[in-house]
């Protein structure tokens, strides 16, 4: 089981409809706004790196409002 941490820029005013989406992705076990430099962050769970990759790429970074992602792979 591979499981990362997504971090999610978003368009000024867009974090809270995202924010909605992204918890109905089958492999987001979490999602919250958060301050700082990125918006949202999301874990994901899923049994494979791509899987991982596919999530963001096809998924999160494809949401309108979306403006950058950066992930972060748990090592433990």
């Amino acid at each position: 089981m591979v499981h990362a941490f997504i971090m999610v820029k978003t368009a000024a005013g867009k974090s809270e409809g995202l924010l909605a989406n992204i918890r109905d992705f089958d492999r987001a076990s979490d999602a919250h706004i958060v301050a700082g430099t990125y918006d949202i962050i999301v874990e994901v769970d899923a049994e494979e790196v791509y899987d991982i990759l596919e999530t963001v790429s096809s998924n999160i970074q494809g949401l309108e409002g979306v403006t950058e992602t950066k992930t972060y792979i748990a090592m433990d």
